[in-house]
């Protein structure tokens, strides 16, 4: 009997650590969109089932050790949001699996997806023919992000008023993240030099720019960290 209440003791307790805990970092972890949020994940329910159910465990030491994982992946995740060279470390980037639209072999060997995955994942999101496909990128989850040709997009409002005409698709381009120039995404067309003619024009530095992209139709996005909204929409 003593066994069985502490049973459901130690069960009782494990449950609520483990909801305070998602309410807290529930939007990561329940995402599951890179492997470290996928092990943080398996991780924490091992620790619950073994803190409810493991009687020959003690449940202090065990309370102490998931109190350190929690505190290590804030530890993590804090440091990610000021370093984009750790949070890549962590949660890794995208590959790029089709590009104007042929198929990159090369890309595909690396990280071991085959042909029967690609063909499986385009016909999950009804499209059985390849030749739609303009870009398509495997995401670190394991999903597949796909940009169709022009001719095969679905109508928007902008179609029936359309200000310009595009010669051709494209992936946005990332030139500044967290206030930091992305070298390694700048080329003849957007070199360094030219972006800093149009942060010059605008009279705006690198170090205020929280993310500035070009987008798919080619005109520069630019986001700064100060946004100037007194009361955000969004609110916790």
């Amino acid at each position: 009997m003593e066994n069985l209440i502490i049973t459901i003791s130690r069960t009782c307790i494990s449950f609520l650590i483990l909801m305070m805990v998602s309410l807290w970092i529930g939007k990561q972890v329940n995402s599951g969109n890179n492997h470290y949020n996928f092990a943080l994940s398996i991780t924490i329910g091992s620790f619950i089932a073994n803190m409810g159910f493991d009687t020959y465990l003690k449940f202090i030491p065990m309370l102490a050790a998931f109190l350190a994982l929690i505190s290590m992946y804030f530890l993590s995740s804090l440091i990610s949001t000021h370093s984009r060279r750790f949070r890549l470390l962590l949660s890794g980037e995208p590959t790029v699996v089709m590009e104007s639209g042929k198929i990159l072999d090369a890309n595909m060997k690396k990280i071991r997806y085959t042909l029967d995955d690609l063909n499986q994942q385009l016909r999950e999101q009804g499209i059985f023919d390849v030749f739609q496909v303009e870009y398509a990128l495997l995401e670190v989850s394991g999903k597949l992000s796909v940009m169709k040709k022009e001719k095969f997009q679905a109508l928007t409002k902008g179609d029936f008023h359309p200000t310009h005409l595009k010669s051709e698709v494209q992936l946005p381009i990332e030139l500044i993240m967290d206030g930091m120039a992305v070298e390694k995404n700048f080329n003849s067309q957007y070199s360094n030099t030219w972006l800093n003619q149009e942060l010059k024009v605008r009279n705006l530095q690198t170090k205020e720019i929280q993310y500035a992209v070009i987008t798919s139709n080619g005109s520069l996005f630019i986001d700064l960290f100060v946004d100037h909204i007194k009361d955000p929409l969004d609110r916790e």
